[in-house]
């Protein structure tokens, strides 16, 4: 196997794989394994320049994404470098802090990228798959997870939301489960992944170089001799089959988001937050340690968080995914200012001492009047959007 690839201490490594008839497999690695893969804001755009490349690439059939080590393909941001940005510009409002600027508006680009991209993009998800890093799985055309992977969008405990375009996924899933999983941070199993709509596919860790060598032995289209307006549907044909070939069954055995669907549909169809949260407070005392814990996170976490992702749900429900990278942005910006996040990082993984000061305390102090600050664009009125672009 003939590759190319990038010095071993970069936090993202590039390798182009040549298979069987010529064609180029690109290949992406996060290296920092040792933060789970935390995405850094040079990774991102390290990412970003290489896709471009990619797609303009006619020899790249598909694309790879994965993260080095077994732990995990990616547990999140790097919530240490926005944790000094926000402390650096303290009192200078959302707007007056370059960094996180920056840090956000290239995240969801790169997201929107994947989203939207050309070629075929097989995301493995191995291990940890969490806020961040479910932002550059949910948009992949072939996510595929380990048996042992962990999948959350658990901001709630960081004084965030769930972002990256989650507030789009979590919409779109069955019923009232989207907001169960924002209010709460549940950890899915693999099982309920694939039922939630976060992964399509669950592999054992132990077939994925089978995998690989599979990918490199297939007939892609796209040279001179096989291209033309179907390459991409050959391929992401292709792909699928490879996969399929090589994956583990589906579950018998519904996981606990599944089990318990229509109890919690139930508690999250109330009209109210207020009320929602109550329902979802009762199941800290629930025999099932899955809803126990879910509950006593919730109760744990930034009541502002709570209402911040119960807002954007109601606010994204009929936006374009271009609309809702936009309408995040600038929640995620009034969050660097004002909001519970600094704390939330300093109680989590400065300090450690797991004991966050929220402001608001109370999720009644934190009401819908309250929330509506974070939704005021903080950029002068002269200034477009900086994600004004997407799409178009």
């Amino acid at each position: 196997m003939s590759s190319t690839t990038t010095p071993q201490a970069a936090p993202v490594l590039f390798e182009e794989r040549f298979s069987n008839n010529g064609m180029k497999l690109g290949v992406a690695t996060l290296n920092r394994p040792q933060t789970l893969n935390s995405l850094s804001l040079e990774m991102v755009d390290l990412l970003q320049e290489r896709l471009i490349e990619w797609a303009a690439d006619p020899q790249v059939a598909m694309v790879i994404l994965q993260g080095a080590g077994e732990k995990a393909f990616c547990a999140g941001g790097d919530l240490q470098g926005v944790y000094r940005s926000i402390k650096e510009h303290a009192g200078q409002g959302a707007w007056g802090n370059r960094y996180t600027r920056a840090f956000f508006e290239h995240e969801y680009r790169l997201d929107y990228r994947i989203h939207t991209y050309p070629k075929p993009l097989l995301c493995w998800g191995r291990g940890i798959v969490m806020g961040g890093g479910m932002g550059l799985m949910m948009g992949a055309s072939h996510r595929v997870i380990s048996n042992d992977a962990r999948v959350a969008m658990p901001e709630i405990s960081i004084g965030l939301f769930p972002d990256v375009g989650a507030s789009w996924l979590l919409n779109r899933m069955t019923g009232r489960l989207g907001l169960f999983l924002a209010l709460t941070g549940a950890q899915l199993n693999a099982s309920d992944a694939i039922y939630a709509g976060m992964a399509d596919h669950v592999l054992d860790p132990a077939r994925w170089d089978e995998l690989c060598q599979a990918l490199l032995e297939q007939p892609w289209a796209g040279n001179p001799n096989q291209g033309g307006p179907a390459a991409r549907s050959i391929n992401e044909g292709l792909l699928r089959r490879a996969i399929i070939a090589c994956a583990t069954p589906p579950d018998d055995m519904p996981g606990p988001l599944r089990q318990h669907a229509f109890m919690i549909n139930g508690l999250c169809g109330e009209t109210r937050l207020d009320d929602i949260y109550d329902e979802i407070a009762a199941l800290e005392r629930h025999d099932d340690p899955w809803l126990s814990r879910a509950a006593k996170t919730m109760l744990a976490g930034s009541p502002g968080s709570a209402r911040l992702s119960y807002a954007l749900q109601q606010n994204t429900r009929l936006l374009s995914l271009e609309d809702v990278f936009r309408m995040e942005y600038i929640v995620a910006l009034q969050c660097c200012a004002m909001g519970d996040l600094a704390e939330g990082i300093r109680a989590l993984l400065v300090d450690k001492d797991k004991q966050p000061r929220w402001r608001p305390a109370t999720l009644r102090e934190a009401d819908a009047a309250w929330a509506q600050a974070f939704f005021v664009a903080p950029w002068p009125a002269d200034v477009e959007h900086p994600l004004a672009d997407l799409g178009k």
